[in-house]
């Protein structure tokens, strides 16, 4: 690995090996979604908290501030949304080039194991790949998998790791499931946690982040459940004393809870 690439990811990657990503690219498929009508606005108390964040070329140029020391894994994934036939029909959208040309730490995409456009998003990582090798851009892939959430399990996210690292990508994105060190196990580069659909309490999301993070994960690549939580500055406070200061799930949410009272500083 030269420096190029070994450098991206120390931005990425923190120096306790681990990672407190934002994604806010949920625009690409599904348009204004709640609370993140006006990205610029949703992220603003946010970025000082986060170690990356996920977005796309768009909203990157016209909502994030050019002055901002936070690392960019640039969306280069898409072509398809939420009213469209099937989600997983997507191809590649931004250049390498434009990648470089917008300072990206790194670069993402969706896979869809399983699905009718398996090898089309397969191809779409191992292209992306090779591109990126060229300049030592490290590639993130999202193991989507689009409506179906039935397929949440150990064996088949083992898999969509496993294919994922095998053709190439540097960190793999992963829902959480039962079981889950077999699927970190079984995966040779990082895993990240995806949240997912928002849950019904906070508590639930630091159970899974905790779990995730005992049984191997290096971080999270969390959004709905950041920015759409009622007071997303504490949730990602205490989402980070989960990551990076080896909190409970109870301790988070002692924090979280405290925070949103005003009972803790909130610099």
């Amino acid at each position: 690995m030269d420096w190029g690439m070994k450098n991206r990811l120390s931005q990425l990657i923190k120096p306790d090996g681990k990672c407190m990503f934002l994604p806010i690219d949920h625009g690409y498929f599904l348009g204004p979604t709640s609370k993140l009508e006006k990205p610029g606005k949703t992220i603003k108390p946010l970025l000082p908290f986060c170690d990356a964040l996920f977005v796309t070329r768009g909203v990157l140029r016209s909502c994030v501030p050019q002055d901002t020391n936070v690392p960019i894994i640039l969306r280069v994934s898409g072509g398809t949304s939420i009213v469209g036939k099937d989600l997983a029909n997507e191809g590649l959208t931004t250049s390498i080039k434009e990648a470089v040309r917008l300072n990206a730490a790194a670069v993402g995409l969706s896979v869809f194991i399983g699905s009718e456009y398996e090898r089309q998003t397969l191809l779409n990582l191992s292209q992306l790949v090779n591109d990126a090798e060229e300049y030592g851009i490290p590639v993130m892939a999202v193991t989507a998998v689009g409506k179906e959430l039935e397929k949440r399990d150990a064996r088949y996210l083992g898999l969509c790791c496993r294919i994922a690292a095998e053709l190439g990508a540097k960190v793999v994105k992963t829902y959480w499931c039962e079981d889950f060190d077999k699927v970190v196990n079984g995966c040779p580069v990082p895993v990240v946690i995806a949240g997912g659909p928002k849950t019904e309490t906070e508590l639930q999301v630091f159970e899974f982040v905790y779990d995730g993070m005992q049984k191997g994960a290096i971080g999270v690549n969390l959004g709905r459940n950041i920015w759409q939580n009622a007071h997303p500055v504490p949730m990602i406070r205490a989402l980070r004393a989960v990551i990076h200061e080896k909190a409970t799930a109870k301790e988070a949410d002692d924090i979280y809870n405290s925070l949103k009272s005003g009972k803790k500083d909130k610099k």
